[in-house]
C-alpha cells in the first residue's frame, strides 16, 4: 500500500522508507552507486553501520587504503587513536567536491569519548565544517564538509 510509504530526502538522495523509519542509509544520506571509503574501522565498530552502508550503496566500502575517488568517508575515531586534525586531513584526501566526512566517535559513557569540543576545533583546523550530528547506536556521528571560504 502506497500510503505507508514515507519519501525522505537527504543530501540530495531521495530515500522510501515502507516503514516510515529512517534506516541508516536514510541518516548517512547515502544511496546506489555512491563510493564510500572507511576508515579507522576497528573491533569495537558498530558493524551494522558499515553493512546497511554497503546495502544502500550496493558496494563494498573502500578501505583506508585505498587512492579512488569517493563521495563519502566513514571515519572511525577515538580518544587516543592519534590527532583529529590529521586523521581529517588524511580523510579529505580521497574525497571529491562536494563530498563529506562523517566521523564516529564513542557516545558519552563510553570509552574512546572524544569531546565536542575537540570535534568541531580539529573540523575548523582541516578546513572543515560541521552541518549536522546524530547518533547511532553507542556511536555519536559528525557529518563535516568542506568550509565555503
Amino acid at each position: 500500500m502506497l500510503s505507508c510509504i514515507r519519501t525522505t530526502t537527504t543530501g540530495g538522495f531521495r530515500h522510501l522508507s515502507a516503514t516510515g523509519v529512517d534506516t541508516y542509509a536514510d541518516r548517512f544520506g547515502v544511496g546506489p552507486d555512491l563510493v564510500v571509503q572507511e576508515i579507522g574501522w576497528g573491533e569495537d565498530a558498530d558493524s551494522s553501520i558499515s553493512e546497511a552502508i554497503e546495502d544502500a550503496i550496493g558496494a563494498m566500502l573502500l578501505d583506508e587504503d585505498t587512492l579512488e575517488p569517493c563521495d563519502l568517508v566513514l571515519l572511525w575515531f577515538r580518544e587516543g587513536d592519534g590527532d583529529l586534525v590529521d586523521e581529517l586531513v588524511d580523510a579529505t584526501r580521497n574525497l571529491g567536491s562536494g563530498g563529506r566526512i562523517w566521523l564516529m566517535t564513542p557516545g558519552a559513557g563510553f570509552p574512546g569519548v572524544v569531546a565536542p569540543g575537540l570535534i568541531a576545533e580539529s573540523a575548523q583546523l582541516a578546513g572543515l565544517l560541521q552541518t549536522k550530528a546524530d547518533r547511532f547506536g553507542d556511536w555519536q556521528g559528525s557529518c563535516l564538509a568542506a568550509s565555503k571560504r
